[in-house]
């Protein structure tokens, strides 16, 4: 399985989006803060419900805490800033490898790298930038590669992926401001029962292709493949819908700049996957 599907690169503000559609509440027990149920909160502290309030033994019982220190809280820019160089490096390696035409060996050698650091991130108590933009750099080799294979079996197919994922991220985005996408628990759990379905059927697909020959249930050509590529484009964007709503609560709640790496982070394994499953469909819809 690999690290492309986004559904298990979601550490996630909120605790499991337990919190959503409720209004921030610093310095109280509030249950609509999301933050209240994380590592970073101190239960033993009766302030400290939003754990980024600054606080401590020093307050007096009964007096409410001061607000965190602005610059140390996650903004909008630190969002945009990180995945933006995050993204640019995946371009960048995409690039080279395609400049170089490396070896398809290569590419999926960096690709099975990059899975490993991705799941290494994933499952990191800290954000680590250093694994984030390493992830980043693997990933865009991968890319590279399996674009110069599928542009040779379907010409021009690489730029119409690019082409189809920005319409993808800008649709989502336009429609989750404009409140036409809802973001909350039963929305998550339905698209990570979905996504943890899609990703299982994958693996039997590719199993019975590697132990069985052909192309394994068929999934990934003829009408069969077109479908299962439109279901993996339609859960990249409600894990895009997640990623946005994981930016707006840590912005929100005054997450530490830190989480702004892994915004970056999970941004980018969901826009891969929706690359990849349009790229997979573009050649798909050119060859039959």
């Amino acid at each position: 399985m690999r690290s492309r599907n986004p559904v298990f690169s979601r550490r996630g503000f909120s605790g499991g989006h337990a919190g959503f559609d409720a209004a921030p509440q610093a310095g109280t027990a509030a249950q609509g803060n999301p933050y209240a149920g994380n590592p970073y909160a101190q239960p033993t502290n009766p302030y400290a419900a939003n754990p980024y309030a600054q606080g401590g033994p020093d307050l007096q019982q009964g007096y409410p805490q001061a607000p965190a220190r602005t610059a140390d809280r996650m903004t909008m820019d630190d969002v945009v800033m990180r995945t933006g160089l995050s993204l640019g490096l995946v371009v960048v390696a995409a690039a080279a490898a395609w400049a170089l035409r490396l070896p398809v060996g290569v590419g999926f050698a960096a690709g099975l790298v990059a899975m490993v650091l991705g799941l290494v991130q994933t499952f990191r108590q800290k954000v680590s930038p250093a694994i984030i933009l390493a992830y980043a750099a693997f990933e865009g080799l991968f890319l590279g590669v399996i674009s110069q294979v599928y542009n040779e079996v379907a010409k021009g197919a690489p730029m119409q992926a690019v082409l189809g994922t920005m319409a993808v991220f800008a649709g989502v985005l336009i429609a989750y401001r404009a409140r036409i996408i809802r973001v909350n628990a039963r929305f998550t759990r339905f698209v990570v029962g979905a996504a943890i379905g899609f990703a299982l059927l994958a693996m039997v697909n590719m199993l019975v292709a590697v132990f069985g020959g052909g192309d394994g249930l068929g999934l990934r050509t003829g009408g069969l493949g077109i479908v299962f590529g439109i279901i993996g484009v339609v859960l990249g964007a409600a894990f895009l819908a997640l990623d946005f709503k994981q930016v707006e609560d840590g912005i929100r709640y005054g997450a530490p700049r830190e989480e702004a790496w892994l915004s970056a982070f999970g941004l980018t394994m969901t826009l891969v996957w929706i690359y990849t499953e349009i790229l997979r469909l573009v050649a798909i819809l050119n060859n039959d």
